[in-house]
């Protein structure tokens, strides 16, 4: 058996079937998580999105669907029909557990070259290829042609999509999928050492005391405005730190409280009080700030170590 071109057909035919349900549930996850403050934009550019990949989803599966078949289903089948022929097991199974092999050495694979976190992507891609799968031993059982290979990848793609919206509404309705709540944090958990992007290092002492390394902060009054570039000054030195867990100094705060977060005041001249925002999750949380217009603001993000 070879790479003839009727089978790699097949192949991208099944793959793309499931890259619109899959495009809703990272788009469904995106809603459930932390909206950085700025909700309304990045909302309705969610939806901006979502419809004009909905318009040229015609031109991109196919081409989605063939990358992920020659890197992934294909090799896979391809090793499953030798080992069913030196095992006599069925070629379907062979072919199901070798695609979920190859999809955790992509995901190592991942972690070695762009440090994805491999507990999250090996699950990912290995089930990758569980539609596939199946929906080949369907389709190869059916006439061939290139109607019978597209025209189900096409039924399937909307019966799964729609499959993942009607279970994302029922999950909201029941409370299953519930809105995004920062954690609650103790100063003590907040004590230790934050980086973020461009070698920024922010480290929370305790008894209050503040060291920053490369680390924004709001500019000073008439530095250049909502719409400078960029939208803050970026600090080096000391000063003090304290939580403000009912939001009192958060500047997208409707009314006396908003968010919890972090004061940072510097001892020094370079940029002024900069509120920290609490983001992430009590496992792993973030400090986060929107620099400059509120309506598409620049997110600076820091994680602990």
């Amino acid at each position: 058996m070879g790479w003839e071109s009727r089978r790699i057909d097949q192949d991208a035919a099944v793959c793309a079937a499931q890259f619109p349900a899959i495009g809703l549930i990272w788009w469904i996850r995106e809603q459930l998580g932390d909206d950085y403050a700025y909700a309304g934009a990045y909302g309705a550019f969610a939806v901006f999105a979502l419809a004009c990949l909905l318009v040229v989803a015609p031109l991109v599966l196919p081409v989605l669907g063939l990358l992920h078949a020659v890197v992934h289903v294909l090799p896979a089948e391809l090793l499953a029909h030798r080992a069913a022929r030196r095992t006599r097991g069925p070629v379907w199974a062979w072919h199901l557990a070798l695609t979920a092999v190859l999809g955790l050495i992509w995901a190592a694979l991942a972690l070695l070259l762009w440090d994805w976190p491999f507990t999250t992507t090996a699950p990912l891609f290995a089930a990758l290829g569980v539609v596939p799968v199946f929906g080949l031993e369907w389709l190869r059982r059916r006439p061939r042609g290139p109607w019978a290979v597209w025209l189900p990848s096409l039924f399937a793609s909307v019966g799964l999509f729609l499959l993942v919206f009607l279970g994302g509404v029922l999950a909201t309705v029941t409370g299953i999928l519930e809105e995004y709540e920062p954690p609650v944090l103790s100063a003590g958990q907040l004590t230790g050492t934050w980086r973020g992007e461009e070698g920024a290092v922010l480290r929370l002492g305790t008894g209050g005391r503040a060291e920053l390394t490369d680390v924004p902060a709001e500019d000073e009054p008439g530095a250049g405005g909502p719409y400078a570039e960029p939208p803050f000054a970026v600090c080096d030195g000391t000063g003090i730190w304290l939580l403000d867990d009912k939001g009192g100094h958060d500047p997208y705060g409707d009314g006396p409280e908003g968010r919890p977060g972090v004061v940072v005041r510097l001892d020094g001249v370079c940029g002024q009080e900069t509120y920290w925002r609490i983001g992430g999750t009590e496992s792993e949380p973030e400090l986060f700030v929107p620099f400059g217009d509120p309506d598409a603001p620049d997110v600076r993000i820091l994680t602990r170590d």
